[in-house]
Formats: structure tokens, sequence, C-alpha cells
């Protein structure tokens, strides 16, 4: 009786300090993102889609000769994360840059719920928007994750895309989560993920934000001035970090369901990645892509890491002007490098 009167003391007050930690986590969970919201309000005008609304960022001229570059953020991000990179820098050269927070990212509606997690989702909701914007065919430029999005969108809205910019892009087929611990299968229940997303994830994903700043950008250093200019923090938001989440989990089974349509892609297309990207390898992404898209011309940059829009500025800005002028003035752009 007395070893019994022990446990149930014992797992009371482990049941007590479970309690606490989640009550402190999500009182932390609630200032983070009030602070986060007004640190970091919506910078453009939004778009309304079915289902919500979408936000974006612009910069350059309304009406460019040039034409039109639609920046698609990869995953943790949000649209001042391409906007910052090398947004601005193609609006100095005189486009029109336009930067989508992607459905449940940034100030964007999620739209769709869980269903929206898949690229071809996303990219129904992103010509839709193009197409209220009356924008005419625009060039897309997809960094990591937006890889998938931004293919996904040629295939099946060719209508809107002049020409597609895949920046170390995510788009050819990978494993699934088949393999991850037993412990991230429990938190990608529903229940779970939803208690999590609203009491620990943000406290921890705080102490995370400049770690895994620095991890993204390897072999380069971490800019100063990256978080803040990014609005990384953004992505602490418990609804985003669910979507951020959902997005992950679901891209392998979109891709193999995508990819085999590659060789259908008629837009010009080139492919910048860096050489010494850990995060997403060229061999296995870039490299087969650029040979599974027809025509795709392949630019990998020595030495240079994942963050390619702010690493390799001044590349990235010469393979969209050299695909522009080609789109432009059609048989001057080549496949040679």
């Amino acid at each position: 009786m007395i070893l019994l009167h022990w446990l149930g003391l014992i797992a009371a007050a482990i049941a007590g300090l479970i309690v606490s930690v989640l009550a402190a986590g999500a009182l932390v969970t609630l200032i983070v993102t009030l602070r986060v919201a007004a640190r970091f309000p919506p910078q453009g005008p939004y778009v309304e889609v079915n289902g919500g609304r979408l936000a974006t960022i612009e910069a350059g001229p309304k009406d460019s000769p040039k034409g039109i570059i639609v920046l698609l953020h990869g995953a943790s991000a949000n649209a001042a994360d391409p906007m910052e990179g090398v947004g601005r820098r193609l609006a100095g050269e005189g486009f029109r840059v336009i930067a989508f927070d992607r459905p449940g990212f940034g100030w964007s509606d999620r739209l769709g719920g869980r269903d929206m997690a898949v690229p071809a989702a996303q990219g129904n909701a992103i010509a839709q928007a193009l197409d209220r914007m009356k924008t005419g065919p625009v060039i897309l430029l997809g960094h990591s994750w937006s890889g998938a999005l931004a293919t996904a969108i040629a295939l099946d809205h060719p209508e809107v895309v002049a020409g597609l910019v895949l920046v170390a892009p995510v788009a050819m087929p990978f494993p699934s989560m088949g393999a991850v611990p037993w412990y991230y299968r429990v938190a990608l229940k529903p229940p779970v993920t939803w208690l999590l997303g609203r009491t620990l994830a943000t406290p921890v994903g705080l102490s995370y934000l400049e770690r895994a700043g620095r991890a993204a950008f390897r072999p380069q250093d971490l800019p100063e001035d990256y978080l803040d200019r990014s609005r990384s923090a953004l992505v602490l938001r418990p609804q985003t970090m669910i979507a951020n989440l959902h997005d992950l989990i679901g891209l392998p089974a979109a891709l193999a369901a995508q990819a085999p349509r590659y060789g259908t892609i008629t837009a010009p297309t080139v492919i910048v990645s860096g050489d010494a990207d850990a995060a997403v390898p060229a061999s296995r992404q870039a490299e087969p892509l650029a040979r599974a898209i027809p025509g795709a011309r392949l630019v990998l940059l020595p030495g240079i890491g994942h963050m390619v829009p702010y690493v390799a500025t001044e590349a990235l800005v010469d393979a969209v002007e050299r695909l522009a002028e080609g789109i432009a003035a059609p048989g001057r752009e080549t496949v040679a490098p």
C-alpha cells in the first residue's frame, strides 16, 4: 500500500510538471506570436482567391518592359526571403517583382487547410491570383521547396508561365517519411500536433532559429541582418509551423506524382544551384531535373550552398536576365552555360 501511495504521488507530480511546462509553453507561444505579428506586419497588397486571400510584397515598376518576375519562397520562409535576397536587385534592373507568401505562410491564408500542403494545390491558388492581377505570363522564380511549386504551376497552368528559374530546387522524388523515428510519427498525429504547436513548438523553434539559418547558409556565413530582413520569425506562429510541417511531410508523395510529367514542360527553364549545397544536393535534384525538363539550362555555382539568392545574387540575376532576353527574342537563350 505504501508503494502504491508513493507511485501515485510520483505520477501526480509528473502530471503536474507536464501541465506546468505546457502552460508555460502556451504563454511563451502567445507572447512570441503577438510580438512577431507586431514587428513584421503585412508589407504589400492582398489578392483575393477562392477560400481566402494571398499576401504579396511588390517592387519595381508597375509597367515594366522587361517583364514580371514572381518569387516563390521555400520551406520555413515567407515572401520577404526571396524579395530581400534577389527580388529588390531584380527590381533595380527594371523588372516588376511580385513575391507571394505561400498559402499558410507570412500573411497568406492557408485556404484549403491540410489539402493545401501539396504543390499542385498551392499552384492553383497562385495561378488564380496571377489571373486576377492580370499579369499575363510571368517568369516564376522558385527557391528550394518552391522548385516543386513552380514546376507544378508550369505543368497545370502553362498559360501563366513565360519561363522558369528554379533555384536550389526540390522537385525530384526522394524517400518519404516512412523511416522517421516513432516519436515523429506520434507528433504528426493531429491532436498531438495541435497541442505541441500551441505550447512547445514555438519556444523550441525560437531557440533554434539562428542555428537553422546558419545551417541553411553553409558553407557561407549567415548574414548578420538575415533573420530581420527575411522576417524569419513569422514561421514561429503556431498555424504557420503546422502548415510548414504538413508541406514537408506531403512533398515526397506529391513529387512522385508530378515528376513523371516534367518532360511535358514547354516553358524556357534555367536551373541555378550551388555545388556545395548540403541541404539540397545538386546531384540529387538540380542535375536530374535539368535532364528531365526539355531544353533546361543548368548553372552550377562552385562552392555555393543552398541560399543562392543571398550568396550568389549577381549570378542569379544574370541567369534571370538571360532567360528574359531569350523569351523576348526567341533563339537568344541557349543551353550552353
